[in-house]
């Protein structure tokens, strides 16, 4: 890497903190109640004992929430990242291949027997994070043909084992306690409307540890992108690296599902985003960039989901997301077809 092309590549990264901060700082103010930017600092330089009304909104309701955007979104990118790079294809996303669905499933076992304090609150996101990677192995299983990963099978089957998951999860709520099933599907459609603190500090752990983990394994994600046959001559231990995606992936998306609901295309998206940033597909490079844009993007996701309706409803944060995804899932589908 050149002095000239680090220089770029620092510039990018803080010109897009700089753009999160921003964002952050903008949409604290935004609600049922608007604060200029200056009160939002007020509020941030004055703490969580502050006692204004703007101090008590900001640290009580908005800033759990945004913070857990950000971190949700970051996940979901990195995510994205972890899955396309495993699979070898740009369509790969926690959402589309069923990874998304699998973690419901795992979270709605807990969640019907409200069992979310169980293990001081770890049961929904290990029992997300088990049925998460279930269904990543699935369906891994069902596109790898002749040593390949094939991107139709692959697809198809992503699509087949989302559709089941959801027609369990709905099996599940049918066969537990009515009462329980708005609160449930509310909760796992996508929002943040329940965000607290501590929820930011098991995200953000989660993060931390499944962006590390991936910035190690860096240079193994740009061999095995040459292709697996490659990537075992170059010296990587192929088994044991996608072992470690399947559990990365798994980890970001159930942690992710499990504090805020199902959330799709993000991690679809936001890759293709930073690697056009970055001009290149060096995973060094694009892992901050991709990270630092999806927070951004859901960050205000989240902010369109509940100011956008004007008799003060909130929409579920994955519609916005889809309105985004679905059409540029369908340009990159035809950009395939068309090569």
């Amino acid at each position: 890497m050149t002095h000239r092309s680090l220089r770029r590549d620092v510039f990018l990264i803080l010109s897009c903190l700089a753009l999160l901060a921003i964002s952050l700082l903008v949409v604290t103010g935004i609600g049922s109640v608007h604060y200029s930017p200056s009160d939002v600092i007020t509020a941030l330089r004055d703490g969580p004992n502050g006692t204004s009304a703007v101090d008590i909104t900001a640290w009580t309701i908005r800033l759990p929430r945004i913070f857990l955007a950000a971190l949700v979104g970051a996940s979901l990118s990195s995510a994205g990242l972890a899955f396309q790079t495993l699979l070898r294809n740009d369509l790969a996303d926690p959402y589309i291949i069923g990874v998304s669905s699998g973690a419901s499933v795992g979270a709605e076992l807990i969640l019907v027997r409200h069992g979310d304090a169980w293990l001081r609150g770890l049961a929904v996101p290990l029992a997300a994070f088990c049925g998460a990677t279930s269904a990543m192995l699935l369906v891994y299983s069902l596109g790898r043909q002749g040593g390949r990963v094939r991107v139709t099978t692959l697809l198809l089957g992503g699509v087949v084992v989302g559709s089941f998951l959801g027609a369990v999860a709905t099996l599940i709520l049918e066969l537990g306690n009515p009462e329980d099933a708005f609160p449930i599907i509310n909760r796992l459609m996508g929002s943040m409307s329940d965000a607290t603190f501590s929820q930011c500090g098991l995200t953000g752990f989660s993060l931390l540890v499944g962006f590390l983990i991936l910035l190690v394994q860096a240079r193994s994600m740009n061999l095995y992108a040459l292709g697996e046959e490659q990537a075992a001559q170059l010296g990587v231990e192929t088994e044991r690296f996608k072992t470690l995606m399947i559990v990365v992936g798994a980890l970001l998306t159930a942690v992710s599902v499990a504090v805020a609901g199902i959330i799709g295309f993000v991690g679809l998206i936001v890759p293709h985003i930073a690697r056009r940033l970055c001009g290149t597909p060096d995973i060094r490079r694009v892992l901050p960039v991709c990270a630092v844009v999806g927070a951004v993007l859901m960050v205000w996701s989240d902010a369109a989901a509940r100011s956008i309706m004007p008799d003060g409803r909130e929409l579920p944060v994955g519609l916005i997301t889809a309105f985004l995804g679905a059409p540029f899932f369908l340009v990159l589908l035809k950009q395939r077809h068309s090569h």
